[in-house]
């Protein structure tokens, strides 16, 4: 097994066991973390990320599939299901994830899943409108950031 293989094991193992330490440990103190909920986030702002989401989460569980890396580049599946604590929804959220790697760490991170679909499953009948209107979406995603510059500020 390629070293970065397991590096990306080694990060979504930590991850199903809610240990965002192990998780951070696996991140260049330069990463880049990219997803269609959070946008671009960049050093500790990552690893917070996670933080906040894991520490928030009351039943969420993750499943890991999929892992491939080369020296350059890896990629893995994951999909995540909990329940969205706003509406009492239960999300399954199918996510495919690409890396790229710098000094044995994760210096690029980017999740790709279905915005809209999320969406939906989150919100319900809701949701349709936040996918077919742009400024609602758009709104969501300042909604998200700013959690995450809140939980950060409070942490600090």
């Amino acid at each position: 097994m390629h070293q970065h293989q397991q590096l990306i094991e080694t990060f979504y193992s930590a991850f199903a066991r809610k240990d965002f330490k192990t998780m951070a440990e696996c991140y260049h103190n330069e990463v880049e973390f990219e997803d269609p909920a959070f946008g671009k986030l960049k050093g500790a702002e990552a690893a917070k990320m996670w933080e906040m989401l894991l520490t928030r989460s009351k039943d969420l569980s993750v499943v890991f599939s999929n892992v491939q890396a080369t020296e350059q580049q890896g990629s893995a599946n994951w999909v995540a299901t909990y329940t969205f604590s706003r509406t009492g929804n239960k999300v399954v959220n199918n996510i495919q994830a690409a890396f790229d790697f710098k000094d044995g760490k994760i210096i690029k991170h980017t999740d790709r899943f279905d915005l809209s679909k999320w969406f939906v499953s989150a919100f319900g009948w809701k949701g349709y409108l936040f996918s077919a209107l742009p400024f609602l979406k758009n709104k969501f995603k300042q909604q998200a950031k700013q959690t995450l510059t809140n939980f950060i500020s409070k942490s600090s």
